[in-house]
């Protein structure tokens, strides 16, 4: 239902809406969030047609994120937009915001592999007064024929020694969720805490099954690792959950896991691989990053922008 339009510079206007249910390539912007009062898209239109987008789950203590519970949320440019545009588009969030009584705006900007002009927008946002909550850095594999190479090149790499040590790794789509109990208490066992909403991931699953995929390590048949696959984007595909059980030493295991998503990527001919993060809350985790660096071409930041209104 429409709740908002007016428009702010010509030949745009902004148009505010209750979350469109029509499919949108970044899925989550269309998924519920628990506790919300409103679930808004943004809307920058030019003669009524789309230009950009963004998503904002509004709170009951007036604060507005883009987006809670979900890797990030963001800008979304439909189509080319000039600078003075898209500033324009910036500022006309900002004082529909202030007309709601927003007290605070909150934006996780999606890396340049999701968004091309990421790095526009986040100067843009910088310009108009939003400041760096968080960076976090992800690593990245690009390129459709070079995902296919790496894979194929990975395959033989890693077939004779896992033969050996008994290990085999497979993916397939998700049917039951009990990796999940499993993958938490492999973390915590390592130290690391894992926030899952079981509950969110099962719905998830459940009204997008194409879009998850379980990465399973195997050692004489028994599981001893999992990761998650999702294909945020219908040209992505982003590496989650990743755990190994740590009273059982393998070589290799975290590679095998790493083959797998490859061997996924290329099934699913997707153009990019997103390895997540690599952060600590005391620090830079050089060990995962090198890791990962391994097994990827690129390292492009996620920014968290805040700003109070």
């Amino acid at each position: 239902m429409e709740s908002f339009k007016k428009e702010i510079s010509d030949p745009h206007e902004l148009r505010v809406i209750s979350a469109s249910t029509e499919a949108k390539d970044y899925f989550l912007s269309n998924f519920p969030i628990d506790g919300c009062q409103e679930h808004l898209d943004f809307i920058w239109e030019k003669k009524h047609k789309a230009k950009a987008i963004i998503t904002f789950a509004i709170s009951n203590d007036a604060q507005a994120v883009s987006l809670p519970q979900s890797p990030f949320g963001g800008f979304w440019i439909q189509d080319g937009l000039s600078s003075t545009s898209l500033e324009a588009f910036i500022m006309a969030i900002e004082a529909e915001m202030k007309l709601r009584g927003i007290r605070s705006i909150s934006l996780t900007q999606s890396p340049k592999p999701y968004e091309p002009q990421s790095d526009l927008i986040n100067y843009l946002l910088f310009k108009n007064g939003f400041e760096q909550g968080k960076v976090l850095s992800h690593h990245f594999f690009i390129g459709k024929k070079k995902i296919k190479k790496l894979a194929q090149k990975e395959v033989v790499k890693l077939q004779s020694k896992s033969k050996i040590a008994g290990l085999s790794v497979s993916h397939s789509p998700i049917s039951n969720f009990g990796f999940l109990k499993e993958i938490r208490f492999w973390n915590l066992e390592k130290g690391y805490e894992v926030a899952i909403d079981d509950n969110r991931m099962v719905q998830q699953v459940s009204e997008y099954p194409d879009r998850y995929f379980l990465i399973t390590l195997r050692k004489n048949s028994e599981a001893i690792g999992y990761s998650v696959g999702v294909k945020l984007t219908g040209d992505s595909l982003y590496y989650f959950l990743s755990a190994i059980n740590p009273k059982i030493r393998v070589k290799n295991g975290g590679e095998l896991i790493l083959s797998a998503l490859f061997q996924l990527a290329v099934e699913q001919k997707v153009n990019f691989i997103d390895l997540g993060s690599s952060d600590l809350e005391e620090g830079v985790n050089h060990s995962l990053m090198f890791f990962k660096s391994r097994f990827s071409n690129d390292v492009c930041n996620k920014i968290i922008w805040v700003k109070k209104i």
